[in-house]
C-alpha cells in the first residue's frame, strides 16, 4: 500500500494524518467520491451519495486549521445505512414503495457522528425494512456473483471496497455480523440499550442494536467511543459509565478465559469455516487463561423463538401499512415475512420471550467461568447471488436459517458479539470469527479481538475491484 491508497487505510491511521495535517479531509472524500463513482455501478453498495460531504469535508478542514480537531473521527467519511434517519439525505429504508416516507431529521447516532466531525458520504443499500440476508442489488467486493450479505449488506461492501472508511449498520438477528463476515469487515453489535436505536426505523424493538462495520477492531472501539451515550429519546438507552474503549486493546489477555460452545455452533458448519475458526481459538488459547468448552441447553428452540418475536414486532411495526395494502408494494420475500406476523398468537410470542429468559439466564451462568465465548460468525462465506440452499455436509438448508443460525442467540440474549475475518477459504472468500461477552463488556471483546487481529494480516487485504 503506498501513500497513493490513502482511501485504504484505516481510521487509526487516517484519523493521526488529518491531525498532521498530513492529508485534508476534502483530498480524502474526493477519493473515495472518486472510488464510488469508479466502482459502485458494479457494487451498488450505496442507495444514494451525500451532495453535502463536499462542503462538511470544507468546514472540517478549516476547524483543523483552526485549532478545533474534535478527535478521531474528525474528517472521516463514514456511510450510513438507509434506515438512519438523516437531515441532509432522504431515508427509505430500502423500500420503493412511493406512499412511505421518513422525517427528514437526524438519528441520535447520525447526530453524535456529526458532532465528531464525520463526514457522512451517503446511504447505504439495504434489505428492505432490514428483512433478509441478501441485501439486493448489492454485490460482494470479493466476488460479485455472490451476495454481501443482510440486512446491512450496502455497508458490509462499501467498508470493504473501501467506499468509506466505516459505515453503520443495525443488527436484529445478525444484519450487522453477517455481512462483516461475508465481506471481510470487523462487525461489531453493542449490548442492547449501549447504543441508541431512536431514529432508527423499527425492524424489532426488542432485538434492533445499532453498530458499526469497520476495517478494524481498533477503529469499532474509535466508533463506539462516540456512539456510547444514554439518550432519554430510547427508551432502551441504559445509563452506564461508558470508558474509553480503544484503553484496553494491546492490553495482554493471558487472564482471560476462553469458552467455546461445542453444541448448535460447531458440527453443521463448512468445512473450511469451521479448520479456520478452530485454528484461530487454538491461537486465542494459547494467549489467555485457557479454554472452557460447555454446551447450551435449548438452543434447538432459539430460531423458532427469535422468528416468532421477529415476526410479530414486525407486523406490529407495520401494521398500518398491512391495514392500507401497501405491502403488495413491499418485495415478495418481506411482503410474505410482514403478512406472516399477524399469525403470531400471545401465546407463541409469550413462549418465545419465556425462551429469551431461559437463554439468557444459561449464558449468565456460562459466564461465571467464562470471560468471552468464541465460535464462527456464520456457518458458510458468501454464496452466490439467487442461491436459496447450501449443502453442508450430506445436507441441504435453506441460506435463510443458515445465515443467522450463530448470530441469533446474542440478539436474543442482547450481549455485545463482534465479528472479524479469522481467514480466507479456497475461493478467496472472508471467513468470519465471532466473540462474544457480557453485557456491556465491550472492552473485553473488543481487546481479544485485538490480540488475535494484531496477529495476522486478514484486515489489510482488499478485494481487486
Amino acid at each position: 500500500m503506498s501513500d497513493c491508497d490513502v482511501e485504504l487505510l484505516p481510521i487509526e491511521i487516517l484519523a493521526s494524518k488529518i491531525e498532521k495535517q498530513e492529508i485534508t479531509a476534502s483530498e480524502l472524500v474526493e477519493r473515495m467520491l472518486g472510488r464510488i463513482g469508479n466502482h459502485d455501478s458494479k457494487i451498488e453498495a450505496f442507495v444514494r451519495v451525500s451532495d453535502t460531504a463536499k462542503a462538511a469535508a470544507h468546514q472540517a478542514d478549516e476547524d483543523i486549521r483552526n485549532g478545533l480537531y474534535r478527535g478521531s473521527l474528525h474528517g472521516i467519511p463514514i456511510g450510513i445505512k438507509d434506515n438512519y434517519l438523516t437531515e441532509d439525505m432522504s431515508t427509505t429504508a430500502g423500500t420503493k414503495v412511493p406512499d412511505i416516507s421518513f422525517p427528514n431529521t437526524d438519528a441520535t447516532a447520525v447526530h453524535l457522528l456529526r458532532e465528531a466531525g464525520a463526514i457522512l458520504i451517503g446511504k447505504t443499500n439495504m434489505h428492505e425494512f432490514a428483512w433478509g440476508n441478501v441485501t439486493p442489488p448489492t454485490k460482494n467486493p470479493w466476488d460479485r456473483n455472490r451476495v454481501p450479505g443482510g440486512s446491512s449488506g450496502g455497508s458490509g461492501a462499501a467498508v470493504a471496497a473501501s467506499f468509506c472508511s466505516a459505515a453503520l449498520g443495525s443488527d436484529t438477528g445478525g444484519s450487522v455480523r453477517i455481512p462483516a463476515s461475508l465481506c471481510g469487515t470487523v462487525g461489531l453489535k453493542p449490548t442492547y440499550g449501549l447504543v441508541s436505536k431512536s431514529g432508527i426505523i423499527t425492524h424489532s424493538w426488542s432485538l434492533d442494536h445499532p453498530g458499526p462495520l469497520t476495517k478494524t477492531v481498533t477503529d469499532a472501539a474509535l466508533i463506539l467511543n462516540v456512539l456510547a451515550a444514554f439518550d432519554s429519546e430510547d427508551p432502551s438507552s441504559r445509563k452506564i459509565a461508558v470508558p474509553d474503549y480503544r484503553r484496553s486493546l494491546g492490553q495482554s489477555i493471558k487472564d482471560l478465559r476462553i469458552g467455546v460452545c461445542r453444541n448448535h455452533f460447531f458440527g453443521q458448519n463448512d468445512s473450511e469455516v469451521e479448520a479456520a475458526v478452530e485454528s484461530a481459538i487454538e491461537e486465542l488459547t494459547e494467549l489467555s487463561a485457557g479454554l472452557v468448552e460447555f454446551e447450551l441447553p435449548n438452543l434447538q428452540y432459539g430460531l423458532g423463538a427469535i422468528f416468532t418475536i421477529e415476526l410479530a414486532s414486525s407486523s406490529c411495526y407495520h401494521d398500518r401499512s398491512l391495514k392500507a395494502g401497501l405491502q403488495k408494494g413491499f418485495q415478495p420475500d418481506v411482503r410474505t415475512l410482514v403478512e406472516a406476523g399477524k399469525f403470531i398468537t400471545a401465546t407463541d410470542y409469550l413462549k418465545a420471550e419465556q425462551f429469551r429468559r431461559v437463554l439468557m439466564r444459561d449464558l449468565a451462568k456460562v459466564f461465571e467461568s467464562v470471560d468471552v465465548i468464541v465460535v464462527p460468525t456464520t456457518p458458510i462465506t458468501a454464496w452466490e447471488l439467487d442461491q436459496t440452499t447450501v449443502r453442508i455436509g450430506d445436507a441441504d438448508e435453506s441460506v435463510l436459517a443458515v445465515s443467522w443460525r450463530l448470530t441469533y442467540p446474542f440478539n436474543l440474549a442482547g450481549l455485545p458479539a463482534i465479528s472479524l475475518p479469522c481467514g480466507f477459504d479456497s475461493r478467496n472468500l472472508p471467513i468470519g470469527m465471532q466473540i462474544a461477552g457480557k453485557p456491556f463488556a465491550e472492552d473485553v471483546i473488543l481487546r481479544v479481538a485485538h490480540a488475535y487481529e494484531s496477529r495476522h494480516d486478514w484486515h489489510h487485504r482488499t478485494p481487486n475491484l
